[in-house]
């Protein structure tokens, strides 16, 4: 298992060995990505590459320049707060519609509840302007456990096939804000 600290602006990779009663549990061919001890958790393909960002986390199915699509994920830890209501759908379509991309085509709002946390995406396609091949972008609002997610996915129309797969094992296994007490053991803190 790794982990990646900050510092002085550097990401350093510090490699941690599991227990032998850990409990952390993926599916097959994926690991799991943890940020902020547990407020957002989702697996990955296991072969992809991995760039820490400035205010995200960045997984590329090839090293650049080879890559053909990329996966970006952010948190936001919120103040406590009454959040149940808070309206994600148009959140969302705000979110697509202040996209600097000229969408050729929109996709509907998917809605998935968890047992903690209420997601919502959309796809659509566009023409990437460097390329001149039509891509789409997948883009998911989460919120739960006062802690707010934004995953996107970029990928190229001709990958559809290959890489939905990818992003349906994301939103099946988005977790936010439970937070791990120890990372060598995968348990959560006790309520």
């Amino acid at each position: 298992m790794s982990k990646r600290k900050k510092h002085n602006l550097q990401w350093v990779k510090q490699t941690l060995e599991l227990k032998d009663d850990h409990n952390w549990k993926s599916q097959p061919g994926t690991k799991i990505f943890v940020a902020g001890r547990g407020a957002l958790r989702f697996d990955v393909p296991a072969d992809w590459h991995f760039e820490p960002q400035e205010k995200s986390f960045r997984f590329l199915d090839k090293k650049p320049p080879n890559d053909d699509c990329c996966l970006e994920a952010s948190f936001n830890l919120l103040p406590p707060g009454e959040w149940a209501d808070f309206p994600l759908v148009p959140l969302l379509r705000k979110v697509v519609e202040e996209d600097s991309r000229d969408a050729i085509e929109k996709g509907e709002i998917i809605r998935l509840k968890r047992q903690t946390a209420r997601l919502v995406w959309t796809q659509f396609k566009f023409m990437d302007p460097k390329e001149h091949r039509e891509a789409y972008s997948r883009i998911c609002i989460g919120l739960g456990s006062n802690v707010q997610c934004l995953i996107t996915f970029d990928f190229w129309v001709d990958d559809f096939e290959r890489v939905t797969p990818v992003w349906d094992t994301v939103m099946d296994s988005v977790v936010l804000g439970l937070f791990i007490r120890d990372p060598r053991t995968g348990f959560a803190f006790p309520d």
